[in-house]
C-alpha cells in the first residue's frame, strides 16, 4: 500500500497547468487528482464503448502496477461477447437483445471466460481497413440467427457457421501468440501478464425503489447477460466514486451521454435542462446546474429519460474555482474537444445520469463490503 501511495502522489497535481494548455482557457480546475491512464482510443462507428472503457481500466491498472503502457485488444473481447450474445439469442428464441451494446461487466466476464490478447496481435480489422464499422456486420449476424430460428430444430453446426461470419468480418484471432519472447494463450496472458481476477470488481448502481445493499438484475437493454448490481443510496454511490479516486482506484462509468448537457466539444458534462438555450460562450464549469436527488434520479430512469447509452473510464477528480466537484473522464471518441478526448463531468451530472459503475473491490471500505455481504 505504501508503494501505491507514493505512486499516487506523483499523479496529484494541485494546479491548473493541464487545463491552461486547453484551447478553451476559460475552463480552470484546481486540486486535480489524475490517476495513471493510457492514451485515448477511438471506437469509430461501433457501439462498443463498453469494451473500450473496460480495456482502458485494465490498461491503467497495469500501467500503475508496472510503469509500462499496455495496449489491449478491444475486438478480441467484442468478438467473444458476440458469441455469448448469439447463444443467448438462440436459447431465448430471438426474444433477447442483440446488438453492439454492452455493460462494463461484460468485459470482466469475457476476459474471465476467454482471456485477452494485445492489440498488436489482434486488432479486429480486415486487411486495408483503418477504422471500425460494425453496422453491416451486426445486420448480417442477426439475419443469420433469425433465419435458423424460423424452422426448429436449429442445425447442429449453426455456431461454427456463425463464428465463420465473425472471422470474415473481424479476422480470426490466433490461439497462441508471442509476447515479450514468451508464447501465451489468451487466458494465460490475462492471468500472467494482466494479472486479471474477475473477483476484484464490483457492480454498483443506485435506484431508490430497490432494497439498498442487495444485488438485483439491472433492467437496461444492454444487460443481455443479466448482470447483478449492488444497490447503494445515491449519496453512498457518489462518496464511493470520490473515495475510490482519492485512494488510487479508477472505475467504469455507464451513463446517459445523449442529453444536451454532455458537451464533448467543450470538455464538460453539466446537469442543464436545456443547454441549447445558453449562448455557447456563457457555458462554463461554475454555472448553476439543476437540483438533484434520489427521487428525481429514479423518475428520469423510469420514464426513460436516463438511458444506458455510453460507457467511459473515470480516472480523476477535481474542483472548479467555484468549488464544484468534477470527475475526469476518458472517452473513446478519439482526440476531440479541448482536452483531446477527455471530459469533465460535474457531480450533479454524475448523480443524475449514472446508470451503473464497475469499481475495483479494493476501493471499498471494510464497512461497505460488510453492508453488501461481499467477502
Amino acid at each position: 500500500m505504501f508503494k501505491k501511495q507514493i505512486f499516487l502522489l506523483l499523479f496529484i497535481v494541485v494546479t491548473a497547468i493541464v487545463n491552461a494548455q486547453s484551447t478553451n482557457t476559460s475552463l480552470q480546475f484546481l486540486h486535480i487528482i489524475q490517476l495513471p491512464v493510457t492514451s485515448v482510443k477511438n471506437q469509430d462507428t461501433t457501439g462498443t464503448c463498453w469494451c473500450f472503457g473496460g480495456t482502458s481500466l485494465l490498461e491503467s491498472q497495469y500501467l500503475e502496477r508496472s510503469g509500462v503502457s499496455l495496449d489491449l485488444s478491444e475486438m478480441f473481447i467484442v468478438r467473444n461477447i458476440y458469441i455469448d450474445k448469439a447463444k443467448n439469442y438462440i436459447l431465448r428464441q430471438g426474444h433477447a437483445q442483440f446488438g453492439e451494446g454492452g455493460l462494463g461487466h461484460d468485459v470482466i466476464n469475457a476476459i474471465a471466460a476467454y482471456g485477452d490478447e494485445p492489440l498488436s496481435v489482434y486488432n479486429g480489422l480486415k486487411p486495408g481497413e483503418k477504422v471500425y464499422n460494425h453496422a453491416a456486420m451486426v445486420i448480417t449476424l442477426k439475419n443469420y440467427l433469425d433465419s435458423i430460428l424460423k424452422i426448429p430444430p436449429i442445425p447442429g453446426d449453426w455456431l461454427a457457421k456463425y463464428t465463420q461470419l465473425l472471422d470474415d468480418n473481424l479476422g480470426t484471432p490466433p490461439a497462441t501468440f508471442q509476447y515479450n519472447g514468451t508464447v501465451y494463450t489468451p487466458k494465460e496472458f490475462s492471468k500472467e501478464i494482466i494479472k486479471f481476477n474477475a473477483d476484484n470488481y464490483v457492480n454498483i448502481t443506485s435506484l431508490a425503489d430497490r432494497p439498498y445493499y442487495e444485488p438485483f438484475i439491472l433492467q437496461v437493454p444492454d444487460n443481455f447477460s443479466n448482470g447483478y448490481y449492488y444497490n447503494l443510496t445515491l449519496d453512498e454511490m457518489i462518496l464511493l466514486a470520490k473515495t475510490a479516486i482519492k485512494n488510487g482506484y479508477s472505475f467504469l462509468w455507464d451513463t446517459d451521454a445523449s442529453n444536451n448537457g454532455f458537451l464533448q466539444d467543450k470538455g464538460l458534462a453539466l446537469l442543464l435542462n436545456d443547454a441549447k438555450k445558453y449562448n455557447e460562450d456563457s457555458i462554463n464549469e461554475d454555472m448553476k446546474e439543476e437540483d438533484w436527488n434520489e427521487n428525481k434520479r429514479l423518475q428520469l430512469y423510469e420514464n426513460l429519460t436516463t438511458q444506458d447509452d455510453h460507457l467511459m473510464h473515470v480516472f480523476g477528480i477535481e474542483q472548479s474555482k467555484g468549488g464544484k466537484t468534477f470527475f475526469l473522464v476518458k472517452n473513446s471518441w478519439g482526440n476531440i474537444g479541448p482536452y483531446k478526448g477527455d471530459i469533465n463531468a460535474s457531480e450533479a451530472y454524475f448523480a443524475i445520469n449514472t446508470v451503473s459503475l464497475v469499481i475495483p473491490k479494493a476501493a471499498f471500505s471494510k464497512e461497505l463490503l460488510a453492508k453488501l455481504k461481499i467477502k
